[in-house]
């Protein structure tokens, strides 16, 4: 097993430095934790990602894999099989102007809390929306 923990790390490495990051657990942490919905990871877990102590779970792996640009399987076995099953991304951005993709990209950089405050700012906001439109939409039929 501790040979698959050195072999994820040097995969791992090689990912963020064809992705244009620096393989530093300072990096790791700080970009990892701005993608990832779930508890953070520390600056020593994932040093020992890096170092091949531990592997992450397969959450992790999904979130790393999708932030470098790699498949799963690529991260996890070094597997480059051409015939490997993604789930396709909605292109629900296309119609977003370059003032929200902005703001879109401020909230991913948000610790995971925070984005989770503000997410639940944006759902009282369209709840009392909602609500203002069910009213009005009452009035107009009387």
């Amino acid at each position: 097993m501790q040979d698959a923990k050195t072999q994820f790390a040097q995969r791992l490495r090689a990912a963020m430095v064809a992705a244009g990051y620096e393989p530093k657990p300072a990096v790791l942490e700080r970009e990892f934790n701005t993608r990832h919905w779930g508890k953070p990871m520390t600056l020593h877990g994932v040093r020992r990602w890096l170092l091949g102590e531990t592997l992450p779970d397969h959450r992790k792996l999904a979130t790393l894999a999708d932030w470098l640009g790699v498949p799963v399987q690529a991260l996890v076995y070094g597997s480059t099989d051409k015939h490997a099953v993604r789930e396709r991304q909605p292109q629900w951005h296309t119609g977003v102007g370059y003032q929200d993709r902005e703001l879109f990209d401020i909230y991913l950089r948000l610790p995971v809390p925070k984005r989770r405050l503000a997410r639940d700012v944006i759902l009282a906001i369209a709840r009392a929306h909602e609500a203002e439109q069910a009213e009005a939409a009452a009035r107009e039929a009387r």
